[in-house]
């Protein structure tokens, strides 16, 4: 079977503090406190209907400024090398990442949120709800992550990368 291409069409843009990948956090949960927003391009804004009745919300966005990928690589947390698709590095094959980030609230076109890990300028391309009852699953397992919980708090990129 040939692989089938997509294109996809940005909803809006993130802004945040990061300019640079480098010190940045590298998911939501090592970004407590800082925040940013999503500008949401006006024929879209429709869409944000019902949206500030969710605490968080899910951010789908191109990783605009990642070139390439490696099927191996070294995750942030440690020196092992794993498969792209059991990392959440931005290398990858389909450049698309995802974070949940907490929604303070939503003037027009713009979303105020924080525990951003975002870089500046990143394409969105789409928003789905947090759902704790879809999203959250507390039997599960978390892979080679499991052995980091305790360093995933304070964890920043390093710049490998970039």
């Amino acid at each position: 079977m040939k692989a089938q291409k997509f294109t996809f069409t940005p909803i809006g843009v993130i802004n945040s503090p990061f300019d640079m990948p480098v010190n940045m956090p590298i998911q939501s949960a090592s970004a407590s406190g800082f925040t940013g927003t999503v500008e949401i391009y006006d024929e879209f804004v429709p869409g944000l209907k019902d949206i500030e009745g969710f605490s968080h919300i899910i951010l789908i966005y191109a990783f605009h400024r990642s070139d390439g990928y490696k099927l191996h690589v070294k995750p942030f947390l440690e020196d092992v090398v794993h498969g792209v698709f059991s990392v959440r590095a931005p290398k990858r094959p389909n450049p698309i990442g995802f974070s949940v980030v907490k929604l303070l609230r939503v003037e027009k076109d713009i979303l105020h949120i924080e525990n951003i890990d975002i870089l500046n300028g990143t394409p969105l391309l789409d928003i789905k709800p947090y759902v704790p009852g879809f999203d959250c699953f507390t039997e599960a397992s978390s892979g080679w992550v499991g052995k980091h919980k305790k360093s995933i708090s304070n964890k920043k990129s390093d710049g490998r990368f970039s």
